[in-house]
């Protein structure tokens, strides 16, 4: 299974010059940028640990490069991700959000049934590689 999240996630994985290219755009626009990690890739697992403190006032792409680069050295089976956030009006809004980094193999999610009173039913998505510890799911 292949994980949909961010943006560009139904394309290709970027290569490094495309992610360079991301980058210089969300530095143009005077957007901040971060790099996060994470093996919980649920999808309402919003809080991922950072890598790095976010660059603020960073006006060159190789900058966030090395710091991609440094963090898939070390976490080369975790998901990592870009964010780009624009503080103009006074708080910080993501305005982009894509992976640069995924696991050689994506285990997927399964859908958890679930019946209540009534004819109520629910549904939960949980995701396989969760049934591992922390630090050992890739």
């Amino acid at each position: 299974m292949r994980v949909t999240q961010g943006a560009f996630s139904f394309l290709p994985d970027l290569t490094d010059p495309q992610i360079r290219a991301q980058v210089e755009y969300c530095l143009r626009n005077n957007w901040a940028v971060s790099v996060e990690y994470t093996d919980d890739i649920h999808p309402r697992n919003t809080y991922w640990e950072m890598f790095g403190m976010p660059m603020f006032d960073l006006r060159d792409a190789a900058g966030v490069m090395a710091e991609i680069h440094a963090c898939r050295q070390r976490h080369p089976k975790h998901y990592i991700r870009v964010n780009a956030f624009d503080s103009t009006l006074g708080w910080e809004t993501v305005r982009l959000s894509f992976l640069v980094n995924r696991p050689q193999q994506e285990p997927g999610f399964r859908l958890r049934r679930t019946e209540s009173h009534g004819r109520v039913q629910r549904y939960e998505i949980e995701p396989y590689a969760t049934e591992q510890p922390a630090g050992s799911r890739y």
